[in-house]
């Protein structure tokens, strides 16, 4: 019963310890944390799970591990806000993965970024074209901002009086040069008829497409890679 009732109270310390913690150091939502954050939000755990039930270590140095922590975080806070060049190394930089409308392929390789995660990203943000975008930011937290177009800004067709059209999900027919075969069979499509669409669009082969999506109403969107427009 003993060790039952040290435990409890180790347990019951290091809770009181981690919501104080949290308080000092302010509230995140999991979405919000930055790479550093979530080291240091790993090794807090691995310090309170470790303690708690090591019997080996009391309760004054869990609390004395927690209170190091605490100290040591409010700190190197602190150090960054005075010495703002460490924020780079410790938290990352905002990457523009898209520029202008125009996807930056190498921007998305140093972030380990596929067009599927992309455009996963895009349509949490109600975006579903790479056309309505003018720029996007991939954040250090893993998230990504958008800004769009002026003519894909949120004026309704209802505003302006106009009837209403049909949508349709778009359709990535092209990625960094590979053709998506099995997207373009399911849209009832063919080889020839998509060379057909980017011979009309003044591009010879699909290898110089570093990504090409499809609609029914707005027709091909597609964007060279850089070696192919010579820049």
């Amino acid at each position: 019963m003993a060790d039952f009732a040290y435990i409890t109270v180790k347990l019951a310390a290091g809770l009181t310890g981690l919501w104080i913690i949290t308080r000092l150091l302010g509230k995140k939502e999991i979405s919000q944390l930055t790479a550093f954050d979530f080291v240091s939000s790993l090794m807090l755990s691995e310090i309170v799970g470790n303690t708690l039930y090591d019997r080996d270590v009391g309760l004054e140095q869990l609390l004395y591990a927690l209170a190091l922590w605490t100290v040591m975080s409010l700190a190197l806070e602190k150090l960054v806000q005075y010495v703002p060049w460490l924020s780079k190394p410790l938290n990352g930089t905002a990457d523009l993965i898209i520029d202008n409308g125009r996807i930056d392929w190498q921007a998305m390789k140093r972030n380990n970024l596929d067009f599927d995660q992309l455009l996963t990203m895009l349509r949490e943000q109600n975006v579903f074209s790479v056309r309505e975008v003018a720029f996007a930011v991939f954040e250090t937290n893993g998230s990504i901002s958008v800004m769009k177009r002026s003519e894909a800004e949120s004026v309704t067709r209802k505003d302006l009086r106009v009837p209403d059209v049909p949508v349709s999900l778009p359709v990535v027919l092209i990625e960094n040069g590979h053709i998506q075969r099995q997207r373009l069979e399911a849209l009832g499509r063919d080889e020839a008829w998509l060379l057909g669409e980017l011979q009309a669009a003044g591009i010879g082969r699909p290898q110089d497409v570093l990504y090409a999506e499809w609609t029914d109403h707005d027709g091909l969107y597609c964007q060279k890679k850089p070696e192919a427009t010579g820049q």
